[in-house]
């Protein structure tokens, strides 16, 4: 029996007739086979489409395979063919141990669909619990450093890695515009909160606060505006009046690992398209 290897075919830009037709002849064509197929078109005319198929263990030329795609296609038409593998991530942390904890033990058990490179953060805390699973551990102090040059200390550290995602596991720290430059759309954020409501610092204390009924946690990609990056995904909680800020904190916990997992997920797998600041999710 023959092995055969999986690729994702990723595919955004201005609708026009023909397109599922066109690509999926191509493939026909080439011999390969589609194992799955996504696409929606937005009420502005936006077209996406990711396509999953499988061909011969080292016999596809991605290159002319794009070229052939590309044919009779608009030119604001992105085409993207990557493998189907694990994505090579770095995750930074502070001190919180939840979203690292629940991300070590997927990885340990092989449910993450990356390889942990390595952590960084800016405090020793979690060090202890990192070497268990033997990832290297890099502690960066931010301590007599300005902002820049702390960030200057970790792109070194970063560069031996070459990451393909950054994983802001509770990393409580804003990022500079200029670090965001080096990993744009390639880092994603868990926030404690169901965005776009209560931003910033001690969401949930501003939750009980005004008295809400449901607390929430939010994933999404980092850009240069504060908790208003691309959100990827979300997910809710029930509280009432008996809650506390601290219960609220304790319960958003376990909301928050969970939501960061799922989002990791789909961002791994190529399920997520970013457009004007909005993402597309199959």
């Amino acid at each position: 029996m023959t092995d055969l290897t999986k690729h994702i075919l990723l595919m955004d830009g201005p609708d026009q007739k023909g397109l599922i037709y066109h690509v999926t002849g191509v493939l026909f064509r080439q011999g390969l086979n589609i194992i799955h197929n996504d696409e929606y078109v937005s009420p502005n005319g936006q077209f996406f489409m990711r396509t999953e198929f499988e061909s011969a263990t080292n016999q596809l030329d991605g290159p002319a395979l794009l070229s052939q795609l590309s044919e009779n296609l608009s030119p604001d038409i992105n085409l993207r063919l990557n493998p189907k593998k694990k994505k090579n991530v770095v995750l930074l942390v502070t001190k919180e141990h939840h979203c690292l904890g629940e991300l070590l033990i997927r990885y340990a058990f092989d449910e993450l669909d990356a390889d942990i490179l390595a952590v960084v953060s800016n405090y020793n805390h979690l060090q202890p619990l990192v070497s268990k699973f033997g990832i290297p551990f890099h502690y960066i102090s931010h301590e007599h450093k300005t902002r820049d040059e702390h960030e200057e200390a970790i792109l070194r550290t970063l560069a031996i890695y070459d990451p393909e995602y950054l994983v802001l596991a509770k990393y409580m720290r804003v990022l500079t515009p200029g670090f965001v430059r080096h990993f744009s759309n390639r880092i994603i954020n868990i926030h404690h909160s169901f965005l776009p409501a209560f931003v910033g610092a001690s969401p949930y204390r501003q939750a009980h606060e005004r008295g809400v009924k449901i607390i929430g946690a939010t994933a999404h990609f980092v850009n240069n505006d504060l908790d208003e990056g691309p959100i990827i995904t979300q997910d809710v909680k029930e509280v009432d009046h008996r809650h506390t800020a601290n219960d609220m904190a304790t319960m958003g916990r376990d909301v928050e690992k969970l939501v960061l997992s799922k989002a990791l997920k789909l961002v791994f797998d190529d399920r997520v398209f970013i457009h004007n600041n909005r993402t597309v999710v199959f």
